[in-house]
């Protein structure tokens, strides 16, 4: 299909539409992201205005937790005009579910240091200034009870 030149964009025009570079542009390209541009006659890379709204699609997906492998495989069923909708739920509940585990560690996580910081504020209030309270060594400690 050859394109309309009045409508084409380079992919600096492309990218600086976008907020993201050059070199981020031909990294989709490669990874199949966006169809393959064609060519000017110098060797400029021209993209039609809808692959600006294909970057924007990128761009939100990739921010939720899409990889670009996945990007690759549903854009790869769309560009045959698929609908691979399922699919893309399917991976939107996977990436949910990673980020509430996640969440939940990074409570736990939470919850811990704020303990350790109480402990080690006790082990101050008594260190003489100078010396060591041995912080760290509440790890060891927690540890050893532990096992």
């Amino acid at each position: 299909m050859k394109l309309s030149l009045a409508k084409v964009m380079q992919s600096s025009e492309l990218a600086r539409l976008a907020g993201i570079s050059a070199d981020t542009v031909r990294y989709y390209e490669r990874n199949r992201l966006l169809p393959a541009a064609q060519r000017s006659s110098s060797g400029y890379r021209l993209f039609p205005p809808e692959a600006l709204m294909r970057v924007q699609m990128i761009r939100g997906a990739l921010s939720v937790g899409f990889s670009v492998r996945e990007l690759g495989e549903i854009f790869a069923v769309r560009d045959r005009d698929g609908a691979p909708c399922h699919q893309v739920r399917k991976l939107g509940t996977e990436k949910l579910a990673v980020l509430e585990s996640s969440l939940r560690e990074l409570q736990t996580k939470r919850r811990e240091l704020k303990r350790t910081l109480a402990k080690w504020d006790e082990l101050l209030k008594h260190t003489p200034h100078g010396k060591r309270a041995g912080l760290l060594e509440v790890f060891a400690r927690s540890k050893e009870k532990s096992a």
